[in-house]
């Protein structure tokens, strides 16, 4: 809701990007020390505390805020919010999961965000109706004070699975002992969908209500309440498939839903795109909903199951700090030239097709994907080992590909 809070008093479609870019590029170095003090034994909760107190004060300035300044100052206390708490309570899922898959934790606990976006999104709307936008930043404090309560008396569970105890110890070892950032190779596929993926959601945030409230080629404008009306329905529908979906998912292969999700959201935005063409294009829009939906719940969940499966238990914290540094790079760069595009055309046009190719660009690596290790950081039965890497090889040339003989 930031970017029609801050439309209404006249920032221009650059001045909100800048202010969502910052954020995020603060954003990017507190992940990465917190994904390293998690590594190094912090507890779980210790992070997502610090989110709390910080989110309390980002929003005080946003409600406040009338000016540049006083906007960038929230949005970089944000940043450094999201920074501190996504590593944490990404990598706090398998350690809660007990004998649950952690795939099914996942799309469990996305299931959960999803909810909670909704209903925030529902409030966003009914306050954008009656005048009072900026009670948004109200909602969140509160929220966000709940949390704090909610994790002093039940804090986040943070003991970690020790791998040496699996009969896999010494097929690990000679793992990372091959290379200081071996682990890192696997991540790669990813990470690199997830920039992609990421980008459209932060294009959903700061792009997609400029993008309503200014109108296409042909298509008219919409108030604020109907465009943020329009983002409650696609939050609803996520809403609604998240659980399902995610569940589903959760017994297939990662690269299998990535795909999914990929798909999903190239239609989406090429149907986003298309809209700007057509006098009714708000027919469009709506049609769009669905797919972007069932994309952002296919993504979520899989993507985070990805990185622990391809991760070594021991840089996990690290490895969730990079995966949540793809939310960061798309949230820097997305908003910019998201921005420029709309005061330099006027419309979304080509900011729509431009995504829509770009997610058909990055499909084919994820043939790269193959399940590495388990919750516990245990070697899966998929995993390449050492001795026999070559085979594995000869295997991949036959059957087409690292799943073919499942």
């Amino acid at each position: 809701m930031t970017p029609l809070v801050f439309h209404a008093i006249d920032f221009s479609a650059s001045e909100v990007g800048s202010g969502l870019a910052i954020s995020a590029l603060i954003g990017t170095a507190v992940r990465l020390l917190s994904g390293s003090l998690l590594d190094r034994g912090l507890s779980c909760s210790w992070p997502v505390r610090g989110t709390t107190i910080l989110a309390i004060l980002a929003d005080f300035i946003l409600f406040r805020a009338t000016s540049y300044p006083s906007y960038l100052l929230g949005q970089l206390l944000l940043g450094t919010a999201a920074g501190l708490y996504w590593p944490a309570i990404e990598l706090a899922v398998p350690l809660s999961c007990g004998p649950m898959p952690s795939s099914r934790g996942y799309a469990l606990v996305r299931s959960g965000d999803a909810l909670g976006i909704g209903i925030g999104a529902l409030i966003g709307t009914l306050a954008a109706m009656a005048g009072a936008l900026r009670l948004v930043y109200g909602v969140e404090a509160v929220c966000m004070a709940s949390v704090l309560i909610l994790i002093s008396i039940n804090p986040l569970l943070s003991q970690r699975p020790d791998p040496g105890q699996s009969a896999n110890r010494s097929e690990q070892e000679s793992n990372q002992n091959s290379g200081r950032l071996s682990w890192l190779m696997p991540l790669m596929p990813v990470l690199g969908v997830s920039v992609v993926a990421t980008g459209i959601l932060s294009l959903q945030q700061s792009a997609l209500p400029l993008d309503l409230v200014r109108g296409g080629l042909e298509r008219p404008g919409l108030s604020e309440g109907a465009s943020g009306a329009l983002i409650a329905l696609q939050l609803a529908l996520l809403v609604i498939l998240q659980w399902p979906v995610g569940r589903w998912l959760s017994e297939r292969p990662p690269a299998f839903g990535l795909g999914l999700s990929l798909c999903s959201f190239s239609v989406g935005c090429l149907l986003l795109g298309l809209s700007s063409l057509l006098s009714q294009g708000t027919g469009l829009v709506l049609l769009a909903l669905l797919p972007m939906a069932l994309a952002q719940a296919a993504f979520l969940p899989t993507a985070t199951e990805a990185v622990i499966e391809e991760t070594p238990v021991e840089h996990r914290g690290l490895a969730m700090a990079l995966f949540s540094q793809c939310f960061a790079i798309s949230a820097v760069g997305a908003p910019l030239i998201a921005g420029a595009l709309l005061d330099l055309q006027g419309h979304g046009l080509l900011l729509w097709i431009l995504m829509s190719g770009a997610c058909l660009a990055v499909l084919p690596t994820l043939k790269r994907l193959r399940p590495r290790f388990k919750a516990d950081g245990s070697l899966s039965e998929e995993a390449p080992h050492p001795q026999n890497s070559r085979q594995h090889q000869s295997i991949d040339v036959v059957t087409g590909g690292p799943g073919g003989l499942r």
